[in-house]
């Protein structure tokens, strides 16, 4: 399957079904645009939480309209705001904490707090939960993923609302112990570029450390997860992105590229049922997903936003293993990532099983190597591996003990490129001994249990290769 990546990774930035995304700056309404601005409210039909005095838990409510627009500037670093009540929208600006104190933002005690709008169809408060130029915050349930509920839009026009969005610098951010449900986008994590804020363009700034764990999304319109910018370039004279080469530049016109992530962990989260990709990253250095398990993704059938696990543009440093991918549509995982300055990229010890495309999917730039070890990938509808030289990833792939085990269950001979196939300059080195792959055309002739995550059944031919559960 080709595709040009990034424009793949994009197009849900600026177009979703014909509507547009409320952060896509030229579509924005008016109200869309301030309700996400960090600035002191002045709606007096809002709440705005009074500042803290000689107490170190603040219990929040919502107005009479149940939302919250709260300037977070109020608070001090350990302060701990604790959401009490059920919430159309929470909309935080300016939470600053610091490295070893934290603000945290919780339901209340001994209580379940509920964050959005089922009910909407259109226009502002398009976000349930949203975070605004705010650093050192741990955001989650108290206990569990139980205690914090972010529940999106089930209405018509649902692509276009956020459940829970972290933009303008928002970073050294936590999001644990939270059930999403419904709506568009789970969660999406980035900064746009402004025309004339340098600190948008890479590479002036970073935002530093975002950590995601135990989050249960499910039903989601779009993509589960969203995190970093998937543009290339930005062309701030026309305020659009731009996916070719430098040369192509409009001369006159000023592009930048986008500000990064650095030091990204995903783990242990369930993602399930969802339209789009499931876990869907782009722009960031050192990144590392792991623990996840992620199914049912790519209900709406769209080739472009089909990836269980993406691994996007831009990407350095990049650490995938461990993860449980099976039963979508497209392809189990997918890598757009960058060889630049270096970088090394891992794909390790996944179970990868039972999906309409391809398994793993490979199309870096500036010619990454990936190390693709120990994984198990059984049951795909189009080959094992596929490794694409187009966008100039033409080093040999390191392809070390993993177990491919039957593919093309969507038809076509399983011929030996049927595990591992290359197109536009792909090449791939196998190991060989301890290290070398085993290839079954069915799941008999592996001899692995499919109650039990594949794991190989006493005299296995998978010998030492493919996912061990750990």
């Amino acid at each position: 399957m080709k595709r040009n990546t990034t424009s793949r990774l994009s197009m849900y930035t600026f177009v979703s079904l014909g509507m547009a995304f409320i952060f896509t700056t030229e579509s924005c309404n008016k109200a869309q645009i301030d309700a996400l601005k960090p600035t002191t409210p002045t709606d007096t039909t809002t709440a705005v939480a009074k500042p803290p005095v000689n107490t170190k838990e603040i219990v929040i409510v919502p107005d009479k309209d149940g939302r919250l627009l709260l300037d977070g500037s109020i608070y001090k670093a350990g302060d701990i705001l604790a959401l009490k009540g059920v919430f159309t929208a929470v909309v935080i600006n300016n939470l600053n904490g610091s490295a070893g104190s934290p603000i945290i933002v919780k339901n209340a005690s001994g209580t379940v707090v509920k964050i959005g709008n089922p009910a909407w169809s259109g226009g502002s408060w398009a976000t349930a939960l949203s975070f605004v130029n705010c650093h050192f915050v741990k955001a989650g349930g108290e206990k569990s993923k139980a205690d914090f509920i972010v529940s999106g839009s089930t209405q018509a026009g649902k692509e276009a609302y956020f459940d829970v969005a972290l933009s303008s610098h928002t970073d050294n951010f936590e999001l644990s112990n939270i059930t999403v449900q419904n709506g568009g986008t789970g969660i999406w994590a980035k900064t746009e570029p402004v025309k004339g804020d340098a600190t948008t363009y890479y590479p002036n700034t970073y935002m530093e450390n975002l950590s995601i764990h135990d989050v249960s999304v499910s039903g989601t319109n779009n993509e589960a997860f969203y995190i970093g910018h998937t543009a290339l370039y930005w062309n701030l004279t026309a305020n659009t992105p731009y996916y070719g080469a430098p040369s192509g530049f409009t001369a006159g016109q000023q592009y930048i590229q986008p500000i990064k992530w650095r030091n990204v962990k995903i783990y242990n989260n369930d993602i399930s049922n969802g339209g789009a990709d499931g876990i869907q990253t782009a722009a960031i250095d050192k990144l590392e997903i792991y623990g996840n398990t992620v199914t049912s993704w790519g209900g709406q059938h769209n080739s472009g936003h089909n990836g269980g696990i993406l691994i996007g543009g831009r990407n350095t440093f990049t650490n995938v293993h461990d993860n449980y991918v099976h039963d979508g549509w497209g392809e189990l995982i997918q890598f757009y990532g960058s060889g630049e300055n270096g970088a090394t990229h891992i794909i390790h010890n996944n179970l990868l099983r039972d999906n309409q495309g391809d398994g793993v999917s490979l199309r870096g730039t500036d010619n990454a190597v990936v190390q693709i070890t120990n994984n198990t990938i059984a049951r795909v509808g189009g080959v094992s591996l596929r490794i694409n030289g187009y966008q100039g990833m033409t080093s040999p792939q390191i392809v070390n003990g993993n177990a491919f085990i039957q593919p093309r269950v969507n038809g076509g001979s399983i011929v030996p490129n049927a595990y591992i196939y290359t197109e536009n300059g792909g090449t791939y080195k196998e190991g060989t001994g301890a290290d070398a792959n085993t290839k079954f055309p069915t799941v008999d002739a592996a001899g692995v249990d499919l109650n039990n995550y594949y794991q190989p059944k006493a005299g296995s031919a998978l010998l030492t290769s493919g996912f061990r559960k750990n």
